[in-house]
């Protein structure tokens, strides 16, 4: 199945496709080059970008995702995915102990998703590392009610299926001295 943008080299979908394959198999940086292939045909095509960016949070330079998000945000202001990348500025702004930026990025993504448990638990994160413990439970509820048995009820669940996304060992390290450490002090148990 990787061999789809092979098979139809100068075909965007093929290339977005493929892209979105590796992205799902830890292989970011190879899925980046097949965003980029895609985007050869169309400079404009936000979900591209966005994927981009998020790989870049991921495998890094960290820093590169925000920019790319709000060209998403700035070429399609209306779109399904808009959530999505308001949080994925909220999570870099996390990941780099930015709390308030976070804070208010991942409140903007709660109001455009708000049945995405994801941006929730993020959020309780946040509001954690502020000491805003009651919104953070608050937040840590409505992620479980959303989610049922899919929320992380313990950090080692909230570690394991997060271990290939941030696999990256500084991206690593910022996931466990902050999301981490929030979900801690927003009371998640360890086991």
């Amino acid at each position: 199945m990787l061999h789809g943008s092979v098979a139809s080299p100068r075909n965007p979908l093929a290339h977005f496709a493929k892209g979105q394959l590796l992205r799902a198999t830890g292989r970011c940086g190879e899925a980046i080059r097949e965003y980029e292939m895609a985007l050869a045909s169309n400079r404009n095509w936000a979900s591209a970008i966005g994927h981009i960016g998020r790989c870049k949070i991921y495998i890094g330079p960290i820093e590169e995702a925000i920019p790319l998000e709000e060209q998403a945000i700035r070429l399609s202001p209306r779109d399904s995915d808009i959530g999505l990348w308001y949080f994925r500025i909220g999570q870099v702004h996390l990941l780099q102990s930015r709390i308030n930026e976070a804070t208010a990025w991942l409140e903007k993504a709660r109001s455009a998703s708000p049945t995405l448990a994801l941006v929730h638990r993020w959020l309780a994160s946040a509001y954690a590392l502020k000491g805003e413990t009651e919104r953070a439970a608050a937040e840590l509820a409505e992620a479980r009610r959303l989610s049922g048995n899919g929320s992380p009820s313990s950090i080692a669940q909230a570690k394991a299926p997060n271990a290939r996304n941030f696999a990256a060992p500084v991206i690593r390290a910022l996931y466990e001295a902050t999301y981490i450490v929030g979900l801690r002090k927003a009371g998640v148990p360890e086991l």
